[in-house]
């Protein structure tokens, strides 16, 4: 199976080991060969980054008045104390990936805003490396799997995107396999009703798994290429065309501690996990407005969605940027959601059938309430290598914890 793996913000955090931000609920979850993240990533293109880079670390801590957020001296301290120098990060050091200092824990998120980094042509390259393997059969689901759904044609969103698919847009960020790309919404904030900065995607999306750490230089740009222009149209795209809600970089991430301690490039670990929340502050400050009042609106989140779905259908929409798609448009697919079991001791995850391909990771699954109003129900995480569906975990106990968690760390400011 393919991995849709997007693209992944990476965070390097000080510290030793210490408690971890998410409540541990034990699993075991099996390799299976036939799953795969799809991961959006591609060649890096910095030339020139590092001369235009003007950074401010972003951190929970106080504003400084252009709507950006700096680390305050005795914190920026205490990282220097274990290794992260955040004058020498802002210049070129967040290009080095020193197994040692890619850091895996939880609560150990660092990601200063390098104003500029993400230019046109940077966001325009990010693509899917081709990570797939070899389909093979989904092993211990011990026949809870439903049947795999038919391909449906995933279907182009009309531009303007801000006004079909307001709260959809792109995460990008730096892995050590080069710029990478994922899809994103804008969700509500609890502690702020009507002015939330937080955005949902993949827990791959953020965060390596098992064998790395968190991403790095992880941004957020809603509504990319609002236009729906071509990818030749987009070389010459100003700044503004691409990113006309601005560009808003990650200042905190949480993930499941079952993604961080089970997830991986290739297989079925930790995907019913595999879900994570972001908040945001804008890359230039911009008029004091939050996401929300930017775009104009958020998706509520549900986590009570039943294990069997019991609704007609539901929609995922993302930026698929594996052939034959190049990630510059907007998609999005329509169909009734049936089980996928990636091993009995997790929770079954939601399937339907979609050919979208790599970099729609971590895009949202919407479905109609009771109330006829749209909430998030899920975001997708993998897919066959071969495209023709694409699966999302359901989010639990476990998905409100990480989505709270956010919340409450923010709830003060």
């Amino acid at each position: 199976m393919r991995p849709i793996r997007p693209s992944v913000t990476a965070r390097r955090g000080g510290g030793a080991r210490r408690r971890r931000a998410v409540s541990r609920v034990p699993a075991a979850v099996a390799l299976v060969s036939a799953l795969a993240l799809t991961a959006t990533a591609c060649n890096s293109d910095d030339t020139g980054a590092d001369a235009k880079a003007s950074a401010s670390a972003a951190a929970d801590t106080g504003g400084t008045g252009d709507g950006t957020v700096k680390i305050p001296d005795h914190i920026r301290q205490k990282l220097k104390e274990h290794g992260i120098d955040l004058d020498k990060w802002k210049n070129g050091a967040w290009k080095n990936w020193d197994k040692d200092d890619w850091l895996r824990e939880a609560d150990e998120f660092i990601n200063p805003i390098i104003k500029g980094l993400w230019n046109p042509d940077r966001m325009r390259r990010a693509k899917d490396p081709d990570k797939g393997v070899d389909a093979d059969d989904i092993s211990g689901d011990q026949g809870i799997t439903d049947p795999t759904p038919a391909p449906v044609k995933a279907q182009a969103v009309p531009p303007r995107y801000h006004a079909n698919a307001v709260t959809a847009g792109k995460v990008f960020f730096d892995s050590p396999e080069g710029t990478m790309v994922c899809s994103a919404t804008v969700v509500k904030d609890p502690a702020h009703p009507g002015k939330s900065n937080l955005v949902w995607t993949a827990g791959h999306c953020v965060h390596a798994g098992k064998k790395g750490g968190w991403y790095r230089n992880i941004a957020f740009v809603p509504s990319y290429n609002d236009a729906g222009m071509s990818t030749r149209q987009l070389q010459g795209a100003s700044r503004d065309q691409v990113a006309p809600y601005g560009v808003w970089w990650g200042d905190w991430a949480q993930t499941s501690e079952q993604w961080i301690e089970q997830g991986g490039a290739t297989g079925g670990r930790g995907a019913p996990y595999d879900f994570a929340v972001i908040h945001v502050t804008p890359e230039k400050g911009g008029d004091g407005k939050s996401l929300e009042e930017t775009v104009g609106t958020a998706l509520p989140v549900d986590f009570d969605a039943p294990a069997v779905p019991k609704v007609e259908s539901v929609t995922a929409t993302g930026y698929p940027a594996a052939p034959p798609y190049d990630g510059q448009l907007l998609y999005r697919c329509q169909d009734k959601p049936g089980r996928l079991s990636v091993t009995a001791s997790d929770p079954t995850m939601y399937r339907i059938g979609c050919t979208m391909t790599g970099g729609s990771s971590g895009g949202g699954w919407v479905e109609t309430g009771a109330d006829g109003r749209p909430a998030l129900v899920s975001n997708t995480s993998i897919g066959p290598v071969t495209s023709g569906w694409l699966a999302g975990p359901r989010l639990g106990t476990v998905a409100k914890g990480v989505y709270q968690a956010v919340s409450r760390k923010f709830a003060g400011q």
